[in-house]
């Protein structure tokens, strides 16, 4: 608990905080994580449906394991106490922005405004011809029709608006995250592995230039010794003391 009490006066005495989230901070919603022992990685390919040259290859196995596993995931996710408790500190002004790797959305969906996504949007889809825009409804309903969807306006191939792998990061979004991260002074991260590069390497970004780092996760990370505050615990167990 009294690590709970020390996060609770950081955050109480920063004037400039930045989150930074991972897979932990869904996982209270339903969506599994990657790494864990029931995540995606533990029974899907991810050198299949999370590569980009395997899509562009074979696109209906990616949207396959859409249909089946990522939808129904996504319409019955809901945001927990800690994308709360993120959205609530935003509108008190602590919070400035928030840095997902996530692809969920449910950010958005709790009220955050100010959302740095480094990997994307799994709730946002385009055509790869005519790049019409389509949401999260009219994809599935294509599904009941063909596999893999087809634009409705050109016939063209419909990817999901996120980074697979052999793709690089968006730049200007990565950008405007190294900038948050050197202008915090408080730099939370919450439910990250920290493994994943480049996005790892921002809270090495804060802590350089003199940002207290504060790492909320189960399991142990590269940049714990780094660290002001480490918490080996749940996301939404730790962060509903901010709501």
């Amino acid at each position: 608990m009294e690590t709970i009490e020390e996060l609770k006066k950081h955050v109480e005495n920063c004037r400039y905080m930045a989150a930074f989230t991972g897979a932990g901070i869904s996982a209270d919603s339903g969506i599994p994580t990657y790494r864990g022992e029931d995540g995606y990685w533990s029974k899907y390919d991810p050198g299949k449906y999370a590569d980009v040259n395997y899509f562009m290859q074979d696109p209906s196995y990616y949207w396959q394991f859409f249909r089946d596993v990522r939808y129904p995931a996504l319409a019955a996710a809901k945001p927990n106490k800690s994308h709360k408790a993120l959205a609530s500190l935003e509108k008190r002004g602590k919070l400035k922005a928030v840095i997902t790797q996530n692809i969920d959305g449910l950010h958005q969906v709790a009220g955050s405004e100010e959302v740095l996504e480094l990997h994307g949007n799994t709730r946002k889809f385009t055509c790869m011809i005519c790049r019409k825009v389509f949401n999260l409804e009219a994809v599935h309903a294509f599904l009941a029709h063909a596999l893999p969807p087809e634009c409705d306006q050109c016939g063209g191939l419909i990817r999901p608006m996120v980074v697979f792998f052999g793709e690089s990061l968006p730049q200007d979004v990565l950008h405007r995250a190294q900038r948050e991260s050197a202008r915090c002074d408080l730099f939370l991260v919450i439910g990250s592995s920290l493994v994943v590069q480049p996005a790892a390497s921002l809270p090495l970004v804060a802590a350089e230039n003199g940002a207290k780092l504060v790492i909320v996760n189960k399991e142990a990370t590269p940049l714990d010794q780094r660290a002001d505050l480490v918490i080996r615990d749940g996301a939404a167990s730790v962060l509903k003391v901010l709501l």
